[in-house]
């Protein structure tokens, strides 16, 4: 059996236009995680990717983990609330000036509370200063990410209303899978 999954791409072609979330009420907070950690990075990916089939990084190895976290200009920032992660964004850099939001979401226990139209406006005005953090990097010239049907039901509304414009929609077949959960027996 399988499932037709539709793939959106989204960028943003200037700082211009980022248009920002309001804060969330609460204490919420948006650290980057300045040390490469394999451990923590994998934990965030399948508690937030858990129940929206991420599994394209599941099979990696710690040293695998480690050197796409280490690469010049991959930043990952991390939305606490109260100093429990909430979820995170992730920045990578590419050739030709262009960052991509490599991965961004909430754990489920966050959504809905607008901690995500925050940290994706706080994530996206990061990957547009980047080159102030990396000296060997030229100004941000383009913020692109892509999203699917399998993320959540508002991703893509979010994107669009933080600005990001579409530039390519694909749709492949993939096999109907159960979502791996971060772990089994997990709240889903």
């Amino acid at each position: 059996m399988s499932v037709t999954v539709t793939t959106w791409s989204l960028e943003q072609t200037s700082p211009a236009d980022l248009r920002p979330a309001a804060e969330p009420p609460g204490e919420v907070r948006i650290v980057r995680a300045e040390v490469p950690s394999p451990e923590f990075s994998r934990f965030l990916y399948t508690a937030v990717g858990g129940d929206v089939h991420w599994t394209d990084r599941l099979p990696l190895s710690y040293t695998q983990w480690y050197e796409l976290l280490s690469r010049p200009g991959t930043e990952t920032w991390v939305a606490y609330e109260r100093g429990t992660p909430a979820g995170f964004i992730e920045l990578a850099a590419q050739p030709e000036a262009t960052v991509e939001i490599a991965y961004f979401g909430l754990l489920p226990a966050f959504r809905g509370r607008r901690i995500g139209g925050h940290l994706l406006s706080y994530g996206t005005a990061r990957a547009w200063d980047l080159s102030g953090r990396w000296p060997d990097r030229e100004p941000t010239k383009r913020v692109w990410l892509h999203t699917c049907s399998k993320d959540g039901p508002h991703a893509l509304a979010n994107y669009r209303r933080r600005g990001f414009t579409l530039f390519d929609t694909r749709l492949t077949q993939e096999p109907e899978s159960t979502p791996p959960g971060p772990w089994p027996g997990a709240r889903a």
